[in-house]
């Protein structure tokens, strides 16, 4: 299954006692593919070496690109379907260039994909997600 993890949703699954670590244990594990662009990549770093340290953000990123369950897709077009923040547009576009299942996030902006009939995009909550990995994994 390919999956998109926005910022927040990652920062939430890799401390070591978040409620949400299966998250971040089952991508390492290979139980489904991570998508990711290169604008992705550099939130990620950016939001990581902010909030937790510049370390702990090199070792994140090394951990994601070095897996053979990573999906390297840079969309050669935007969608602009998130006006609210268009930040959040990256994601998207990943997950609609990748083909992936769903995007994992807890961004309330998200939500107007759901009114958007295409280019389908589902959403679902990191806590919905997690409930699926215990279920399935």
């Amino acid at each position: 299954m390919n999956i998109v993890l926005d910022t927040n949703s990652l920062i939430m699954s890799i401390a070591p006692r978040s409620p949400y670590r299966k998250v971040w244990n089952a991508f390492l594990s290979g139980d489904y593919n991570l998508c990711v662009s290169n604008e992705i990549i550099e939130e990620y770093s950016e939001v990581l070496s902010r909030n937790i340290s510049p370390q702990v953000s090199e070792a994140i990123v090394y951990a994601i690109l070095t897996r053979p369950n990573i999906i390297r897709k840079d969309p050669h077009y935007t969608f602009a379907l998130i006006e609210a923040d268009k930040d959040d547009n990256k994601f998207v576009d990943c997950a609609i260039a990748a083909n992936a299942k769903c995007i994992v996030t807890e961004d309330k902006h998200f939500k107007v994909l759901e009114d958007i009939p295409f280019p389908k995009v589902e959403v679902i909550g990191i806590e919905d997600f997690k409930c699926y990995l215990d279920k399935w994994i």
